[in-house]
């Protein structure tokens, strides 16, 4: 039984919590199905123990941090909160001491959305490469400087830390720990049964151009965007755009760049390379890729998505393809 053991603390994010401990308990329904045991336990612990609320209100009930044993911690991380109860955690005294220990000791370790402020204050990532919320890339790396952060992952894997960005990455990072760990099959029933869009890659944009269009309020294009969103392989130049819009070209480019904030052709092509990686991480085809997303021949893709990402395809799907 692999125990999996959430740091908590009062103010912290419910749903960092709620959201990849939901994955885990999906991961053991999948397995008893089948007949199997059940793979992970669930531990909750705080620096006192008992009763500790959360962010919504919620409190949930908690084991002292310094009563755990080594092998009650083969996963530890640290959820987020706020900036105040965030800094009432960093300056706590016994999550200080019990944190490096049980660190060390776990078979991994880490932090969901802004839990990782509580690590790197410890030291703990200094030297690596790791992921936060996107509203926190900028403080923490002015307040860590020895830490690389991504401001672009959804959750960084580099050997035992893992780190995810904010809120709901960390049930995407739960299903690569549960794909690692059991298979990608599992994986896979675990996120259709959450009704899952689709089980995110590490390295796909914390902001979908999609959802950078959606945070600018009373976009008059949402729905022509939700078109754009499912006709990648269309053609998607400004004249056929301005059409379907009802508007001239000029007209159209200057509404579109007012309300989205990129040009036509610049959303379309982050839209088009965005959807390719989530197609190659799962192991597609160049090819196939390349017609789906509208980035046809192969060729077109790839420098396209080298220019973007600084990496070959090809490279990014051996990379990141699903076993």
């Amino acid at each position: 039984m692999h125990h999996v053991v959430f740091i908590v603390y009062p103010g912290f994010e419910l749903l960092d919590v709620s959201g990849p401990a939901s994955v885990f308990n999906g991961a053991n329904r999948a397995l008893r199905q089948r007949g199997q045991p059940a793979a992970y336990k669930v531990v909750l612990a705080s620096a006192e123990g008992g009763g500790v609320e959360s962010n919504a209100g919620v409190t949930l009930e908690t084991r002292p941090i310094g009563a755990l044993h080594p092998g009650e911690a083969q996963t530890v991380l640290v959820v987020g909160a706020e900036r105040e109860p965030l800094l009432q955690a960093m300056a706590n005294p016994v999550l200080r001491a019990a944190l490096p220990r049980l660190t060390a000791q776990a078979e991994r370790f880490g932090s969901v959305c802004s839990g990782g402020f509580v690590l790197a204050a410890l030291g703990l990532f200094d030297g690596h490469r790791i992921a936060t919320h996107w509203e926190a890339c900028k403080p923490f790396a002015a307040a860590f400087p020895k830490v690389t952060v991504d401001p672009d992952a959804l959750y960084v894997v580099e050997g035992r830390l893992w780190t995810s960005a904010g809120v709901t990455t960390g049930i995407d990072m739960a299903l690569a720990m549960v794909a690692r760990d059991i298979g990608a099959a599992i994986a896979g029933e675990v996120a259709g049964r959450l009704v899952l869009y689709a089980r995110r890659p590490g390295s796909q944009s914390q902001f979908s151009p999609i959802l950078r269009a959606q945070v600018r309020a009373d976009s008059p294009f949402a729905d022509l965007i939700g078109w754009m969103q499912a006709h990648l392989d269309a053609a998607l130049d400004v004249p056929s755009l301005a059409a379907r819009a009802g508007m001239t070209e000029r007209t159209f480019h200057r509404k579109f760049v007012a309300a989205t904030g990129e040009t036509p052709a610049r959303f379309v092509e982050t839209s088009r390379l965005d959807a390719a990686r989530l197609l190659l991480s799962r192991g597609l085809s160049l090819k196939s890729v390349a017609a789906q997303v509208g980035l046809f021949p192969p060729a077109r893709l790839a420098e396209a998505f080298e220019r973007r990402f600084g990496i070959a395809p090809r490279l990014f799907r051996d990379m990141h393809a699903e076993l």
